[in-house]
Parts: C-alpha cells; structure tokens; sequence
C-alpha cells in the first residue's frame, strides 16, 4: 500500500485475508497520531451516550471505539444521516468544524487534532494565489482552517476535486490541497492548468514512499500489515456502517 500506516491498516480491516505490505515503515499520519484508543474511551466516558464519529484518518484502534467512520467527501451527509442532535468528532477538528458549519442543527464536540500539512495554509495565501490567478476557482478541502476553507469557491475531498476539474467549464483552478494531487487533477482534465499556493501543500510522511522500496516490498514481501482481529472486527462494523449510510 503507497500511503501511510493508517491507510494500510484500513485495507486490511477491509480485506483480512490479504497479504497488505507498507513499503516504508516510517510512513505514519500526525494527525492519526493526535488521539489514541484509550484517550478516545476516555473522552467518550466524559460524554456518556454520545455518538463518536470519527475520520478515516485514524488508526485501528480508534475505528475500533468509534459508532460510525466517514471520509473528507461523505462526512456531512453521514453525520446528517445519523439524526443525532449531538456527536463527537474526532480527530479532526477542521474538518468537524466543517460539519458542524454544514449542519447547524447538529452540536459538534470537536478532538483538537489537525494536518499539519493543510492547517498551515492561510487566507494570505489564498489571496495571494486568487491575486495571482483571477478568475480561477478555488478547491479548497475541508482539511483547512475555516478562514480558509471561507476563501474556497468549492470546497471538496480529493476525489471531489477530480471530478470537478474535469466537469467544471473553467480552464483554470487553484488547489487547496496535498500537491500529489494535481498530477491526478492533469489526468482527470488534461489541457487545464492547476495552480498551486506557494509554498506548495507537500506531506514528508506520503513522500516517504519511493519506487525502490516498493519493489523491496514487492520482491522480499516485508512490511506486513497486522490488525489483531478483536480490533479489526469493531473497526470493520464502524467503517461498515458508513458504507451502509453511503
């Protein structure tokens, strides 16, 4: 798996009986790392009785103590879907802000956890880049602090942004979001132009992966990725039930 420790873990929460390989075994997530299995039961212990809805960016052993998983792109109508009036969000609290922004209905106990990758981003930035580009529309992903998410003429996951650059009549766009991404926003719309802030949004940690250790993966079969099944099996029925809610 090319991404980080909390990816592969979640391929093989989804497949058990497949063979999963980390090529890079330094490739972790900062902000997976801002909350723990324990500090979750914790917190949810101060909130008796109270949904815990928590971000696929999150290790296994969070899932495993989680009512429901979502992603960047179905976390406002998964939430919406769930008919509480109020939840916990973790671990993300950019991207629960968006929600609770989104479902003003809804009261949101945000976990201070973030990306370090898209909260450094600032509006000045933003400006700057719309200065830079005018007329271009912004994607903007919900990774980023709410002035700038504010900035953003859409505001979308990954795999939003791929689908609207290609769909969108503009021929130009400013990104908000990992850099990696616009090498896949120029397959999706080749022939548009995707303009980056400056500095460029990079993450050290999906950088980590390179082409000779993954063929070291591929060739030796090291780096396995283990969840103990008791975790996997509550991990599973969390991600299970986003995917029901769809």
């Amino acid at each position: 798996f090319c991404g980080v420790h909390f990816m592969a873990e979640t391929a093989k929460i989804l497949a058990p009986h497949k063979t999963v390989l980390l090529p890079e075994l330094r490739a972790g997530c900062p902000m997976a790392d801002m909350v723990t299995g324990e500090a979750l039961r914790a917190w949810k212990a101060e909130h008796a009785g109270v949904p815990v809805v928590t971000y696929v960016n999150s290790s296994a052993e969070v899932k495993a103590e989680s009512d429901v998983c979502v992603t960047s792109a179905n976390a406002v109508a998964v939430v919406q879907a769930l008919g509480a009036e109020k939840i916990l969000f973790a671990p993300d609290r950019n991207l629960g802000s968006w929600v609770a922004r989104s479902l003003p209905e809804v009261e949101v106990v945000l976990w201070d956890g973030w990306c370090p990758t898209h909260d450094q981003v600032t509006a000045q930035q933003v400006a700057a880049a719309r200065d830079g580009f005018p007329g271009a529309p912004v994607m903007v992903h919900p990774e980023c602090r709410p002035d700038v998410v504010d900035l953003g003429d859409a505001v979308l996951s990954t795999s939003q942004m791929l689908a609207f650059a290609a769909q969108n009549p503009a021929s130009e766009f400013i990104v908000i979001t990992e850099s990696g991404l616009v090498h896949a926003l120029q397959k999706a719309a080749p022939g548009k132009l995707f303009h980056e802030i400056a500095p460029r949004m990079l993450c050290p940690n999906m950088k980590l992966t390179t082409l000779s250790k993954l063929a070291d993966a591929l060739e030796l079969g090291q780096y396995a990725v283990e969840v103990p099944d008791a975790v996997a099996q509550r991990a599973r029925a969390a991600v299970e039930r986003m995917v029901a809610i769809g």
